[in-house]
């Protein structure tokens, strides 16, 4: 989705169309008027903290209109979140099942069974000086693990942008191996809003200074998702 800047009622009233949509196709219409009667966007904040893992910090924030922030790093490195633009259908998707979770408020999402340490997951809601939140290390709620497997989908992506701008800028070499990847991830249908990968895809594809195995890598996968919308 692009994000409107130009705040006319033309484009306030064309927004609203593609959001209520979104609403409407995903059953959640009546989430979505709740949202906008909001004094201020709604919040949804998800973190997953494990020493050792790629990488230990993860968050992920998304505000009630699709705008959102993602951080990845290591425990020991400064926080330096980057916004991006979620589609409606994801976001919307996102408080649908927060709501089905009473939005966090008073529920034990732990499992409480013996299992290994898998990272420390929370989930926060915020709205209107409204605030729950909810931890575990594993869970059994469907909504929940739907959720958390979801924001997982979404910094895939993030995770996939990183890599290729910094080997965009820095170790063109590279480029090939990870674009596999991001096929295989596809395959797996382990990435939600691929779509923003495409800017990225379009340098490689369209820059003769990459290697000619990326350049077409990037190509099919640009095909590939042009022919999914």
């Amino acid at each position: 989705m692009e994000i409107v800047r130009e705040e006319s009622p033309t484009n306030r009233r064309n927004l609203a169309a593609v959001l209520f949509s979104a609403a409407l196709a995903c059953g959640c219409s009546a989430l979505f008027s709740a949202l906008l009667s909001a004094q201020s966007p709604a919040r949804l904040t998800y973190t997953r903290v494990l020493k050792g893992s790629v990488p230990e910090s993860l968050a992920i924030t998304v505000n009630a209109n699709g705008e959102a922030t993602y951080e990845g790093r290591k425990l020991n490195e400064p926080s330096s979140p980057r916004p991006f633009q979620l589609t409606p259908a994801t976001w919307l998707r996102l408080f649908q099942l927060a709501e089905a979770l009473r939005n966090f408020e008073s529920i034990d999402l732990e499992s409480h069974k013996k299992v290994a340490n898998l990272g420390l997951k929370t989930f926060l809601y915020e709205r209107d000086g409204e605030r729950h939140q909810a931890q575990f290390n594993y869970t059994q709620r469907r909504e929940a693990q739907e959720l958390m497997d979801l924001f997982e989908k979404i910094a895939n992506v993030q995770q996939h942008i990183s890599v290729l701008e910094y080997a965009i800028k820095y170790d063109p070499l590279s480029l090939a191996q990870e674009l596999v990847l991001i096929q295989i991830d596809l395959d797996r249908r382990a990435l939600a809003d691929p779509e923003l990968l495409v800017p990225a895809l379009e340098k490689i594809a369209k820059n003769p200074r990459f290697l000619h195995l990326a350049q077409v890598r990037a190509q099919n996968i640009l095909q590939r998702l042009q022919a999914n919308n």
